[in-house]
């Protein structure tokens, strides 16, 4: 008896399908568009994530490094012109101390501002510049915030002037390179002692600039609380032909002790 040769069993359509070449497929149109939707969710998503970490970032920033501030008078010329921007840092006072000759923004302590004259603008615009402003994307206005050169630090004797017109701080007279051009130390005569706790300050434009000297009969007698200092300006950052650092003049107060 011989034996019949097996024959070859023919491929199972399976088998037929995993062998069919993959350029032969083709995508229906529904296909495509749910693809195609599914890349704009995940771009919409990634985008989504970027805006709110870089918001979230500019509030941390803003509520523990730096703000900005628009400077809307002519008391701190000529250092200082109005519609210029200046970083703070909120690091002094705190981990930093404040200095003497150091330029700082601070809160009204009370009468300080004239009322607001606010020229009315749509309700949209308002939320957006507030909402952006809360996160640091835009430089704090005025509003109930100043900005001067402190001049004496607690416990110091402050008084003008000496014969020749200047400021005298613990009887050191001072020779101010920042003060405005033609402007005199102070056309205002005064003795006064910085309480503890305060800061006696005084714009650079001394003839233009409504500080200490002229407050000196509300409560602290002039002098601003430490406690409403938001923080030392340390660069002029708008417009950028201004672009300078603030450096204190510390030449100035080297031989007040």
């Amino acid at each position: 008896m011989t034996s019949r040769p097996e024959q070859p069993h023919p491929p199972s359509d399976s088998a037929a399908l995993d062998e069919a070449p993959a350029a032969g497929r083709t995508h229906s149109p529904s296909h495509a568009r749910e693809r195609a939707r599914g890349g704009v969710a995940a771009w919409l998503r990634e985008t989504a994530v970027i805006v709110v970490s870089a918001l979230v970032l500019s509030l941390l920033i803003k509520t523990f490094l730096v703000q900005a501030f628009f400077i809307p008078s002519q008391s701190m010329e000529d250092t200082l012109l109005v519609g210029d921007r200046v970083l703070v840092t909120k690091l002094a006072p705190g981990p930093l101390d404040v200095h003497r000759g150091d330029v700082v923004v601070f809160k009204d302590p009370g009468g300080w501002l004239p009322p607001a004259d606010e020229t009315p603008q749509p309700a949209w615009r308002a939320a957006l510049t507030e909402a952006l402003t809360f996160v640091g994307l835009l430089p704090q206005d005025s509003g109930e915030h100043l900005i001067k050169r402190v001049i004496g630090l607690p416990g110091d004797t402050v008084e003008c002037c000496d014969a020749q017109g200047r400021l005298l701080v613990n009887g050191v007279p001072l020779d101010e390179p920042y003060v405005a051009d033609g402007a005199v130390p102070s056309e205002v005569e005064f003795t006064t002692t910085v309480p503890e706790g305060g800061l006696w300050v005084m714009g650079d434009n001394r003839q233009n600039s409504q500080d200490s000297r002229f407050k000196q009969g509300a409560p602290g007698g002039g002098s601003v609380p430490v406690d409403n200092v938001v923080g030392v300006a340390f660069v002029t950052l708008w417009p950028l032909d201004r672009v300078q650092l603030l450096r204190n003049p510390g030449a100035t107060f080297a031989e007040v002790d």
